[in-house]
């Protein structure tokens, strides 16, 4: 985790052996989804596995590796239009980035792209991951906090990415 001048950056791997909740966090510089999903294809666990990552709370980025891939979910698509991370989410998605004018990104409300469904199986239905996402007051480190409340890792999150009291 790294309090970045630029906001909360922070990369989290979520995994449930036998129904407890297990994070870590690791380093990630944001440069490569590939290497963000090495490190958590790399958990060795008997239940699911996911992560959670904010970009200088900007945006964030849920990942699940699968046997067939990865599904993905990106809290705003346009954040690919100068961000090379959020693009290669992006395309990993096999979305294109949206054709919008850089300097114009702080008039343009963000939209989420990716699969909204990916956390149901653990207790996240697409509809409150929807409402969640959608919200676009909080910052996407709170946001990030309230899908883990929603799941019951809320506690462990904030004190794995050092926010606890």
């Amino acid at each position: 985790m790294e309090h970045e001048e630029f906001g909360l950056s922070f990369a989290v791997a979520v995994t449930r052996p036998e129904e407890q909740w297990v994070l870590r966090t690791f380093d990630d510089d944001f440069s490569s989804l590939a290497t963000s999903i090495a490190v958590v294809r790399s958990l060795r666990s008997e239940g699911p596995a996911f992560a959670l990552l904010c970009v200088e709370d900007e945006y964030f980025v849920l990942f699940r590796p699968t046997p067939k891939g990865e599904r993905l979910l990106i809290s705003d698509a346009t954040m690919a239009v100068d961000d090379d991370f959020a693009a290669q989410v992006l395309a990993e998605l096999d979305v294109e980035i949206p054709d919008l004018n850089p300097d114009e990104l702080d008039e343009i409300d963000g939209w989420a792209d990716g699969d909204f469904d990916l956390l149901e199986d653990l207790g996240l239905s697409e509809e409150v991951l929807g409402v969640i996402v959608d919200d676009t007051e909080p910052l996407p480190s709170e946001q990030l906090m309230r899908i883990a409340d929603e799941l019951g890792f809320a506690d462990a999150l904030a004190e794995a990415i050092g926010l606890e009291d």
